[in-house]
């Protein structure tokens, strides 16, 4: 599959001083929100690999501006294991970041083996490549959906995981176990699970946010579509759920808080101590429904939001909430931004860019 530079093989000229660290997904939602803290930080190069399945280059493209960098990015499809190996040829890379995967609960549901292939054969392709290339470092985007329908809250990583209700965190699961096994026969690995909870936000400048491809699975940006004039109402997925008013609970991080938990993350790689993983929940600690999701929105943003409600969704749980207090401990990380942050950086970005990055004569 074919590969390209957005610059002059800037791969070449990267510095011999910094460590290179891949981002797989990078041109998406939490990648451009990462790719953006880094290149701030300033530690580390970094280069990104995404097959632009569900997202456009768009973003990073914003990001190179906002911060006079340029990034080395490759439209390459993991399932392509010889296109992986073209992009480690060109450099010499530290650490990987694997974020690329397909992510939507309910399309998991309907289309299964869709995403059975896609991402347990890119995690399996991926570190193969990495194993041939002796780069044994690897930051894995994670989910908490891989803890199943919870038995107690909130979450701790000790937990037990498995008996996930939905394909996509069944993926997710089954790739940690995968790379555990790797981890135990050679303790080269040095790998570390982030397990996310619910990125939302976007960064405060409006430039960059979430741009889903299509009618979004997710609530707060089908909430921001609707404010925006671009859908009609929000369907709310379950009104009968064991929560107070009804409606699905979720521990909603701000994307840039989670972005910020990667560096913290890489930061701490490189201080090899367990052969298993490292496994850290990113999240608040604090759960939000569905329904005051839509209220803060309103209160923060000054926009009505018609809804209805709808049956639940195949695959969706009552609650969810982190315990992150050993990313406090160990990774000294911490959310900053609360739903009022989360509904204002949100309706910015929505705002500025009404059709998304493509603007409406694409849609």
């Amino acid at each position: 599959m074919s590969a390209f530079v957005a610059q002059s093989i800037q791969s070449k000229k990267m510095s011999d001083t910094k460590k290179t660290i891949l981002i797989t997904g990078g041109s998406g939602y939490v990648g451009t929100h990462t790719v953006l803290e880094f290149l701030q930080d300033g530690t580390y190069d970094v280069i990104v690999l995404d097959n632009s399945s569900n997202s456009i280059m768009e973003g990073l493209r914003r990001v190179e501006e906002m911060t006079g960098k340029k990034v080395p990015r490759y439209q390459v499809d993991l399932i392509d294991k010889q296109a992986i190996q073209g992009v480690f040829d060109k450099h010499k890379i530290f650490c990987v970041i694997h974020m690329a995967s397909l992510k939507a609960v309910g399309e998991s549901c309907k289309r299964p083996f869709f995403y059975y292939k896609a991402n347990l054969f890119s995690a399996i392709n991926l570190i193969e490549v990495m194993q041939e290339n002796d780069v044994y470092n690897l930051i894995f985007s994670s989910s908490a959906t891989v803890y199943g329908p919870p038995k107690v809250l909130p979450l701790v990583e000790t937990l037990e995981t498995g008996g996930c209700t939905n394909p996509y965190g069944r993926t997710k699961y089954f790739i940690e176990n995968i790379f555990r096994d790797v981890c135990t026969v050679d303790p080269k690995w040095n790998m570390m699970f982030l397990r996310y909870f619910n990125p939302v936000g976007a960064h405060e400048s409006g430039i960059i946010g979430e741009d889903p491809m299509g009618v979004p699975y997710n609530i707060m940006p089908f909430v921001a579509q609707v404010a925006v004039g671009r859908r009609q109402e929000v369907q709310v997925f379950g009104d009968d759920f064991d929560t107070p008013d009804g409606t699905g609970v979720r521990d909603y991080v701000h994307v840039v808080d989670l972005a910020k938990g990667h560096l913290a993350a890489m930061k701490k790689i490189e201080e090899k101590s367990d052969v298993q993983p490292k496994i850290y929940n990113l999240g608040t600690g604090t759960g939000i429904s569905v329904l005051e999701i839509i209220s803060a929105f309103e209160k923060y943003t000054g926009k009505k939001i018609p809804y209805k409600m709808a049956g639940r969704r195949e695959g969706d749980v009552a609650t969810m909430i982190a315990d992150a207090s050993k990313a406090g401990r160990e990774l000294g990380w911490k959310t900053e931004r609360g739903l009022k942050e989360m509904c204002e950086t949100l309706w910015n970005f929505q705002s500025k860019n009404p059709y998304g990055y493509q603007g409406k004569e694409q849609q």
